[in-house]
């Protein structure tokens, strides 16, 4: 037992240091103008939600002193004591240094120490220049107080030495060997579920301090210089004059004349955005697939105005988000929501609704933790976020979450209460693996992802029945629905991921608001889902300046391209012809651009990518 409680009192300590420093860190803010309008109730609940993230992080710190007393079942010798004291002395110096930097670091950047701010350690001169020689001295010594504190109440109330010469049963022994690597581990994940954690799991308010202290700053600092070690020492995407680079950049992206095709007929309709989860191009009918597997969207694509070439810069749901909120392609190796430092610099959609208005909505039937995906959506000032612990029903219930028809439910009862106009989005989840939906699976003649194609068609169903329970309510006719998938997935016609057949998407609009010239017509511009936000806010006569990244769909003068990323290289597709290459051997998986254009079209691709990439680190 002796062994349990060394560990659990280590465990404690932790919890306690991190607790105490983000208690500091709030009282430090506390009467800047970050904290007007914090009710003190919603800032303990930082503490609330930061424990799993805590917990997350301790687990990891006590990887050693467990090795340690597992030596210690097996050895008496009192260095060991000394070693674990030294050990988590070492790791509590390294923590304060680091939440004393992000104490001054926040007030500043207005952001959390991550690794981009470490980089600037490199030149100790110059940080230490721009620091007041008051600051500095501050800083040293509430990290030497802090330092005697911790160390005081570690070794007197926190780390009792074994006691020796009692021995302990073998069998205590081997319970302890055998479970404590499963509880860390567990401790490490964040639980037993299905999803692990991450930082979201800390992002619960509107002001966003409240976030950044409930992140644990060494969790995030580690995984923050993880992601950008991949990033930057492995970057492979450099292929010549950064200048040059963005001078084709601009070139790809310049617009002969600002100006746009009217497809609303209202000034602010309602707009809900439903994201289909792994929809791929060949599962409707109007882009060539079977028509039995998703009958309902092809009644609604008569309805309605469908791109037929449009296509997901990225393969991943967080990716999706990132390019039809914030107007940013998929990025290769990362994603946005897991660099929470960045979401400053990049343009929000959704904020700029809210500033016209809107009230704004996301819906999803399982855990927004998922690929930070929470993080993300609080930070973009959403005014209600709904997750699986939201809903009182609990049944279909899957794996991953409520299934579709419980979502599609929900979505039906709560859209007409919300205050208009509301901007309502909503990510499905039924059709990504394991794909445990409830019911029947009556496509039998498709083999090839089987499961796949049923759990696309059972949510087709309930796609079907929400519009049918909707079309008479009173706010459809002021209303524009966007339905496209987050992005694609391995169909029945088994298309390769680094090709564009793979990565072509559906996109529907339609609704009352959608004009009726429009309905059941088709539109073969070539598009990506980052050009979205553009196209939206043309449609609301907002400015579209900050997202640079995004083209205006109905504007007929926009360039017309995609792109798409690979982990070892990209896609990039003009209207007569496309490049899909593998960067890693300089081999191309696909090219039938002309010979004539191929030098000029490869550069674009080449260009588009690095010039991406680096914008993104520099922010």
């Amino acid at each position: 037992m002796k062994y349990f409680l060394s560990l659990f009192r280590q465990l404690l300590y932790w919890i306690f240091l991190f607790a105490l420093q983000r208690a500091i860190f709030l009282l430090y803010y506390n009467g800047n103008i970050r904290f007007e309008g914090i009710p003190f109730t919603e800032a303990a609940q930082t503490f609330y939600y930061a424990i799993k993230l805590d917990l997350a992080t301790a687990s990891y710190i006590l990887i050693f002193p467990f090795i340690i007393l597992l030596i210690q079942t097996f050895s008496s010798a009192k260095w060991l004591d000394g070693l674990n004291k030294l050990y988590t002395g070492l790791i509590t110096l390294i923590y304060v240094l680091i939440s004393i930097g992000e104490l001054g670091l926040y007030g500043e950047w207005n952001t959390k120490l991550s690794y981009k701010a470490l980089v600037y350690l490199r030149n100790p001169d110059e940080v230490i220049n721009s620091v007041p020689n008051s600051d500095l001295t501050i800083f040293f010594v509430i990290t030497a107080v802090l330092l005697v504190i911790y160390w005081f109440l570690y070794s007197k109330y926190f780390y009792k030495s074994l006691k020796r010469g009692k021995r302990t049963k073998w069998l205590v022994k081997l319970i302890f060997i055998g479970l404590m690597p499963g509880i860390l581990f567990a401790g490490i994940r964040g639980g037993v579920g299905e999803i692990p954690i991450t930082i979201s799991q800390a992002y619960f308010s509107r002001h966003n301090i409240l976030n950044v202290a409930g992140v644990n700053p060494a969790y995030n600092l580690a995984f923050s210089t993880m992601d950008y070690y991949f990033l930057e020492e492995k970057n492979s995407f450099h292929f010549m004059n950064d200048e040059e680079a963005r001078k084709i950049v601009e070139n790809i992206h310049f617009l002969k004349k600002d100006t746009t095709i009217k497809i609303i007929n209202h000034d602010r309709p309602n707009i809900v955005v439903l994201f289909l989860e792994s929809w791929s191009g060949d599962v409707v009918e109007v882009l060539g697939g079977d028509p039995a597997i998703t009958p309902e969207f092809n009644k609604l694509a008569d309805e309605g105005f469908f791109f037929s070439e449009f296509y997901s810069s990225g393969n991943r749901s967080q990716q999706a988000l990132a390019s039809v909120f914030g107007g940013l392609p998929g990025l290769p190796i990362t994603t946005l929501t897991d660099h929470p430092e960045k979401y400053d610099a990049v343009p929000s959609l959704i904020r700029m609704l809210s500033q016209e208005g809107y009230y704004t909505s996301f819906y999803f039937g399982g855990d927004l933790n998922y690929g930070n995906i929470r993080s993300y959506l609080v930070y973009n000032g959403f005014d209600r976020l709904v997750e699986q612990s939201d809903y009182e029903e609990y049944a279909p219930v899957g794996k991953l979450g409520l299934h579709d028809e419980v979502l599609f439910n929900r979505l039906k009862t709560d859209i007409g209460k919300q205050k208009r106009p509301f901007f309502t989005a909503a990510l499905t989840l039924s059709s990504h693996s394991p794909y445990d939906y409830p019911g029947e699976r009556p496509i039998d003649w498709i083999k090839l992802e089987n499961k796949y194609v049923n759990s696309v068609h059972y949510t087709d169903r309930y796609l079907g029945e929400f519009f049918a329970g909707i079309k008479d309510e009173s706010w459809y006719d002021s209303t524009l629905f966007v339905i496209l998938s987050d992005h694609s997935h391995m169909s029945y016609n088994n298309y390769q991921v680094n090709s564009f057949t793979y990565r072509r998407i559906p996109l529907l609009l339609l609704g009352g608001a959608l004009n009726d010239s429009l309905k059941g017509t088709q539109s073969a511009w070539l598009s990506s889902n980052m050009d979205l936000a553009s196209t939206l806010l043309k449609q609301l006569d907002l400015p579209d300046d900050s997202f640079f990244w995004s083209k205006n769909m109905m504007n007929p003068y926009s360039p017309r391209f995609a792109f798409f990323e690979l982990n070892y290289g990209f896609g990039w597709k003009r209207p007569y012809g496309r490049i899909e290459t593998n960067i890693w051997d300089r081999a191309d998986f696909y090219n039938d651009v002309p010979d004539s254009l191929e030098i000029k079209t490869r550069q674009e691709g080449e260009a588009y990518i690095q010039v991406l990439l680096k914008e993104f680190l520099d922010y």
